[in-house]
């Protein structure tokens, strides 16, 4: 007898079962006869290998980084271990498209946000609803390029001037929507359901004697939908022509490229500073950040037990304009009040910006703080579980940190 070891092939369930299968739906139906394997000769990874790769710090204490692999500049592929590139995120052309729809983007500050890009993915469904036919494109209508909408689902781009981010002028980008509508003949137009969106949508709406259909949180081609009645009841109706996208409704794309080609038309869409019915003095109103609900803060300066220097926390708050909150710890010690508490047992915040000194990272934190986009930690520990979470950290003593930040940002705005 031979004593050579018996190599056994891996078996993926999952691809066989795929394989297998012939009819799907609420019953599929599986062949019962074994079906030829599909990816043979497939390389077990060696844990201890991957191990080596991701260590980036031997002594005092290990530390590894996981999110290394073998292809990262510095690293050596470990044996065994096949080294495979990326795949190129697919490119979508849609030269002739068969209708148009446009979304008119709020784009504040110059920067796409998450409402922003849901509505493009609201778009998307109905240029690409199979019902309308296919072979729309969308068309997004916002201030800056459109180089930043390609991967969230844009076709073609209409740049407004970089002057209408900053001024609250709802007739401007009212007589826009009304420009393009005239000019392109779009199929529909969706507006965020923003405070700022939804004015220039009625705005647009009552110009042109069409109706509205408010807060859209389920859309395909032949329906929308939207809750009414403090959410007990749905009502539905057939997509409008303007219509108006309510916030986390949609998700945004992901994993596709579109073209967002700029388009330029043959008649300016605003004749210089025409004369146009405007609100007097319109301007917006400074607002206090502590009084702020937390749920809405879009810049929060938090305080953990790392924090002694209570005087700087509130300077800096104010000198950047931010809203202040803490952990449990500085809530329960009586330095803030308890409703300006994050995490599980608080407030669970979705802030574009999070500033953290000297919290460590509590788990129940760490849930309060999952929809927030961007981390800043500011703590003495480096293996604080807040310093993992946190995309830019600063390994120094908090009481440190908070008055040179304030003399920088005085210096630069004596500047």
């Amino acid at each position: 007898m031979s004593n050579s070891p018996i190599i056994r092939r891996r078996v993926d369930p999952r691809a066989e079962r795929a394989a297998r299968t012939v009819l799907t739906g609420p019953r599929p139906r599986l062949l019962r006869q074994p079906v030829a394997p599909t990816t043979i000769n497939e390389r077990r990874r060696d844990p201890r290998a991957l191990r080596t790769a991701a260590l980036v710090q031997h002594l005092p204490r290990p530390r590894y980084d996981w999110t290394r692999d073998a292809a990262s500049p510095g690293t050596a592929a470990p044996a065994g271990v096949a080294v495979t590139a990326a795949p190129a995120i697919p490119l979508r052309v849609i030269a002739e498209p068969a209708y148009l729809v446009l979304a008119m983007l709020d784009r504040p500050g110059g920067e796409v946000s998450e409402h922003d890009r849901q509505v493009i993915a609201a778009a998307r469904l109905l240029a690409d609803g199979a019902d309308a036919g296919g072979g729309g494109a969308v068309v997004t209508v916002a201030t800056g390029s459109g180089a930043a909408l390609a991967e969230a689902g844009s076709d073609r781009h209409v740049a407004l001037p970089e002057g209408w981010a900053d001024d609250y002028v709802p007739e401007r980008r009212a007589a826009a929507a009304s420009a393009l509508m005239a000019a392109l003949s779009p199929r529909h137009i969706l507006f965020p359901d923003s405070p700022d969106g939804a004015d220039v949508a009625r705005r647009v709406a009552a110009a042109a004697g069409e109706r509205l259909f408010t807060g859209v949180q389920s859309l395909s081609p032949d329906r929308a939908t939207r809750q009414s009645s403090g959410g007990s009841l749905e009502t539905g109706h057939r997509p409008t022509r303007l219509m108006t996208v309510a916030a986390d409704a949609f998700a945004p794309l992901d994993g596709v490229r579109h073209e967002a080609r700029p388009l330029d038309l043959a008649t300016p869409m605003v004749a210089g500073e025409e004369v146009l019915p405007r609100l007097g003095g319109a301007r917006r109103l400074a607002v206090d950040p502590d009084a702020l609900a937390l749920s809405e803060a879009d810049f929060i300066l938090s305080a953990g037990n790392g924090v002694t220097d209570w005087q700087s926390f509130a300077e800096l708050g104010e000198a950047l304009g931010a809203t202040r909150a803490g952990s449990r710890v500085v809530c329960d010690a009586g330095h803030l009040p308890r409703e300006r508490q994050v995490g599980a047992s608080g407030t669970v915040v979705s802030a574009r910006c999070y500033l953290a000194f000297g919290i460590a990272g509590a788990p129940q934190h760490l849930q309060g703080i999952t929809g927030v986009k961007h981390v800043i930690a500011i703590n003495t520990d480096l293996h604080a579980e807040m310093i993992k979470r946190a995309d830019l950290s600063i390994v120094a003593d908090a009481q440190d940190v908070m008055p040179a930040l304030i003399r920088l940002i005085r210096e630069r705005r004596n500047d």
